[in-house]
């Protein structure tokens, strides 16, 4: 097997002894679990460490892969400028995951490099591996704003590149669990901080890698996590293979959550391609969800299979509900690709002379002029979930406790600046979050005075 083994372990610099002076001791367990892994890989012999680093370079829709034959590192960020070292890139297993990657569709490459130098996501696991191991090469990777699949997918590119060049590989996913374990951490405590390591800690400690892409992206940022698509590229490099898992230690002492986990390919099985699964799955419910879609959700899905396929703006076809082609409102169009935004464009008030005009402009732009996102491509077109809100008449309001997030949209307004966000949305569960995006929309500082406006919607899913 090319990948021989991989690990999830933490990075906090402070386990250093250079570095703790002494603090390391509050986390002495994570120290002895990490160099129980770092005998286990030298025990391997890998030719190369793949490990893939929260820390390094980060794109919103591109993964990066560091360029050049070597580099270094040092913790004198950390105050010990003497612990550093120098590793050798392994040229031939990057060359092969970007061209992989580029067959495959996924955004990874050498570009954007802005820092050559090792940061402490990947300086941390080296630390103990060379210990116990001085031979062998570096991939090291980091990770996006893509979605979980995506960087599942990833994890497959890197097993095959692996096998397609005879490597043998171990990959070492670095990422620390939930920053908001302890109201004495440095960033506080939240509910969802110690739910986060309990199921994190489980789901890796069963192998079930499958639940890994089930966590919701609002969910891991109220977490204050950073290693869960560390470990998603991990779990994707195993798969389709039989894996021995072991959680190895977890500590939270600091109010940042620690986990150590070991796995142990030890043969194919067909029924662990997650990804394979999670898709197959997922076209099922899209195909019924688009039997189901009423004419405004249909309209829009046309509309941007219409663009997307053709560059063709679609007239106003026959046979619509006269609700859409004899009255005129403002509506938003919103597209998710596995539940993540992937494009929402709108209009606040009519601009065309119906509602099916506005909803197959809005369509159009929210697929291809979201200044957010790339234009969608047309791979992507059966994996779309589409929304189209329409909207009532804003009324205007005296202050925040007219309104409500379940039920109201908020305009925020001060001269021509003006910003807009829909009621109901996933992760705005306040008003005062709710008026403080819609500020940051329309660049108005917090204490900046302001015309507030509420509206409804009626929602078509």
């Amino acid at each position: 097997m090319a990948v021989a083994a991989a690990f999830m372990v933490p990075h906090p610099p402070m386990i250093v002894p250079e570095v703790g002076r002494g603090g390391e001791k509050q986390i002495a367990r994570t120290a002895e679990a990490y160099r129980r892994v770092a005998k286990e890989i030298a025990a391997l012999k890998p030719e190369t460490i793949v490990i893939s680093s929260p820390h390094t370079v980060m794109y919103r829709d591109y993964f990066h892969i560091s360029p050049g034959r070597e580099a270094g590192g040092s913790f004198a960020d950390f105050r010990a400028p003497d612990v550093k070292f120098t590793v050798g890139y392994d040229v031939e297993l990057r060359d092969a995951v970007c061209r992989l990657a580029r067959e495959r569709g996924l955004p990874a490459g050498t570009e954007g490099e802005r820092d050559p130098r090792l940061d402490h996501g990947v300086m941390v696991p080296l630390y103990f591996i060379r210990e116990a191991l001085r031979d062998f090469r570096l991939l090291r990777l980091g990770l996006s704003g893509l979605s979980p699949e995506d960087h599942y997918a990833l994890g497959q590119v890197i097993q095959r590149a692996a096998e397609e060049t005879g490597r043998r590989v171990v990959f070492v996913a670095s990422g620390d669990l939930s920053h908001k374990l302890k109201a004495y951490g440095p960033y506080g405590f939240a509910p969802e901080g110690p739910e986060y390591d309990e199921k994190v800690m489980d789901v890796c400690g069963r192998g079930a890698f499958g639940e890994l892409m089930e966590f919701s992206e609002d969910f891991l940022n109220r977490a204050a996590e950073c290693g869960h698509r560390s470990f998603l590229i991990m779990a994707g490099a195993l798969d389709g293979m039989a894996v021995e898992s072991e959680a190895l230690c977890h500590q939270d002492v600091t109010g940042v959550g620690y986990g150590i986990c070991a796995f142990r390919p030890k043969g194919e099985d067909g029924q662990r391609r997650f990804l394979d699964i999670r898709r197959g799955e997922e076209e099922k419910r899209l195909e019924g969800i688009r039997k189901g879609s009423d004419p405004w959700v249909d309209l829009a899905r046309r509309s941007v299979e219409s663009y997307v396929l053709h560059r063709r703006v679609m007239p106003v076809p026959e046979g619509l509900p006269e609700e859409l082609t004899r009255t005129r409102a403002g509506a938003f169009v919103s597209i998710h690709k596995n539940g993540a935004l992937r494009g929402c464009i709108g209009t606040i008030a009519a601009t065309r002379d119906s509602l099916a005009e506005e909803i197959i402009r809005n369509a159009v732009s929210a697929a291809a002029r979201d200044p957010r996102f790339d234009p969608i491509a047309p791979h992507e077109l059966k994996w779309l979930e589409i929304h189209v809100d329409v909207l009532e008449e804003p009324e205007d309001i005296a202050s925040e406790d007219e309104l409500d997030v379940k039920e109201y949209g908020v305009i925020v307004s001060r001269g021509t600046r003006r910003g807009l966000l829909l009621p109901d949305l996933e992760g705005v569960d306040t008003v005062a979050r709710q008026v403080a995006i819609a500020r940051q929309k329309a660049g108005i500082a917090p204490g900046e005075k302001v015309k507030l406006q509420r509206f409804r919607v009626v929602r078509h899913t």
